[in-house]
This record gives C-alpha cells, structure tokens and sequence, in this order.
C-alpha cells in the first residue's frame, strides 16, 4: 500500500506493508525518520526554511516549513514508538530549478538545506544519507518495512538497511 506525500505534507507509518512517497522535490526537500529497531518511519514534504516567514501559515501548515515540519515529524514517529538514538535522517531536494549557469536569486533550495542541517546540529541529529543540489527533481520513497530509501528509483542506504535488518530481534521479509 502507497502512502503519497503532498507538498506541505507529511505521513507516518509502521505497518511494515505500506510505501510513503512524494514526488517533484525540486527546491523543497523530503526528509524522512526512520527507526530501524521500531520499524517505524515517516517523510515530510517541505517547501520553504523558515516558519517565522508566515506564522499563521505555520500554525495552519507546519508542513510547509522546514523548522516546523521537520518538528512534527519527530512528533508522529515518536508518537509510533520510534526512539532519537535508532533514527536514520535521510534528504532530497534542495535543488535549483532555474536552468543551470541562470541566476537563482532567492535559493530556496539551498536555502532550505541549511536550515535543516543547522536544525538537525543543534537537536543532536545527523543526516544519514542525501541527495540534495544540482537541477533536476526527484522522487523518494520509503519503505516501512525495512527501511529503505529509494530516490529516483536508486537506493539510497542499501548497505546500512542489510546492517539494521541483521541487528534486529526479527527478520521482516523483504
């Protein structure tokens, strides 16, 4: 079962059938929390860095920020069990949508990026696994039941997923 993320969205799960999705991360960024030992895990669909830029948009949407929604997405996965030291970060996105060599005057995209770093260093968070950059859009997705991020259909933390899956009290089928 296909879980799909909107722009200014985010879903949770840990039924271990179920593929959370978001498409166009073009200057937005798909950010997911996965608790390996839980089996738990969540992506969010951000658009812009910072909440302070509209706070009653923020109240409304705080999937539509970076600061906000990456804090509501701690808030799901905790909710489902998953615990901060067994999280895996992993991003997308953050990419500049003008054609390559035209000046992107606002970088929304990079922009967005180093919000979120700067916001996963000051909570004790590392990021995982990335694509961020360039000009191009991607797709990502997650599996619940075992962690495993694709973007573009390319595997992003393939080895570490075999690692996770190895270290658990139960082996999911895969």
């Amino acid at each position: 079962m296909r879980k799909v993320v909107g722009v200014s969205d985010l879903k949770v799960s840990k039924n271990p059938e179920e593929f959370i999705i978001t498409h166009a991360l073009g200057s937005c960024l798909g950010i997911t929390a996965y608790d390996y030992k839980a089996a738990v895990g969540g992506m969010v669909h951000v658009m812009l860095p910072l909440s302070k830029a509209d706070p009653e948009k923020a109240i409304a949407k705080p999937a539509m920020y970076v600061d906000t929604g990456f804090q509501l997405l701690l808030k799901e996965v905790y909710g489902l069990g998953a615990r901060k030291e067994n999280l895996e970060i992993t991003v997308a996105g953050g990419a500049s949508m003008k054609r390559e060599g035209a000046d992107d005057y606002f970088k929304i995209g990079k922009r967005n990026f180093t919000v979120l770093r700067k916001l996963l260093w000051k909570n004790g968070f590392m990021i995982d696994h990335q694509d961020v950059g360039g000009h191009i859009s991607r797709t990502m997705t997650l599996s619940i039941n075992n962690g495993l991020v694709t973007i573009n259909k390319q595997p992003v933390n393939e080895s570490s997923r075999k690692q996770a899956i190895a270290n658990r009290e139960f082996k999911p089928t895969i």
